[in-house]
């Protein structure tokens, strides 16, 4: 049930992600440096000191773009894994993950290819620790599927799946994303299966 002390709450809430996407779409196009918080504003129809009573500034609202896709990728992981029947499925589900991600935010992928340098050290370095926990949870299940493989190649075949995945702002409106999808799957899974032979 929804009570009237719950409205401003989603309403603030809602109103944060509308900035953070709006100011991805931004950094992604004309970079950190060449976005001002008035900018910003402007693209969400308030005024950029307005955008103070959500952010403390632009670095703030630069870290929590990238801590708060870090963390839903890695959560989102956490459950795939735990709630799979195998690891064959469990990789066609991290998969799809991915895809989700790259094929619906290219904008967050250039920001955090270019812009990662920008974020203060203390989140940059919760950002970097939640990109390697979601690294392992694809080790422990590529690992599962080729235990002969050893820990680090299948790490090195991570990484190279998510370059492959993530070149997705290289390619954005290509192909619709239900033809991208199944081809970015298949893709990725012939990349595994490569790495690991």
């Amino acid at each position: 049930m929804t009570t009237a002390s719950d409205t401003p709450t989603r309403s603030r809430r809602n109103r944060r992600a509308e900035i953070l996407e709006a100011a991805a779409r931004l950094f992604a196009a004309r970079g950190f440096h060449g976005v001002s918080i008035e900018d910003i504003g402007a693209a969400v129809g308030v005024s950029g000191p307005a955008l103070y009573r959500h952010f403390d500034g632009k670095d703030a609202l630069l870290s929590e773009m990238l801590l708060d896709v870090s963390s839903r990728l890695r959560e989102s992981a956490v459950t795939v894994v735990t709630g799979s029947a195998g690891p064959d499925e469990t990789l066609d589900a991290l998969l799809d993950v991915q895809i989700t991600f790259a094929t619906d935010h290219p904008a967050l992928i250039t920001v955090h290819d270019r812009e990662l340098g920008n974020v203060p050290e203390p989140a940059r370095r919760q950002i970097r620790r939640l990109q390697r926990l979601y690294v392992e949870e694809w080790v422990t299940v590529l690992a599962e599927l080729h235990p002969e493989c050893p820990a680090a190649r299948l790490r090195a075949a991570t990484h190279a799946v998510f370059g492959l995945l993530n070149s997705t702002p290289h390619s954005a409106g290509e192909l619709p994303a239900q033809d991208m999808r199944p081809m970015l799957h298949a893709m990725a899974r012939a990349a595994i299966a490569a790495c690991v032979r």
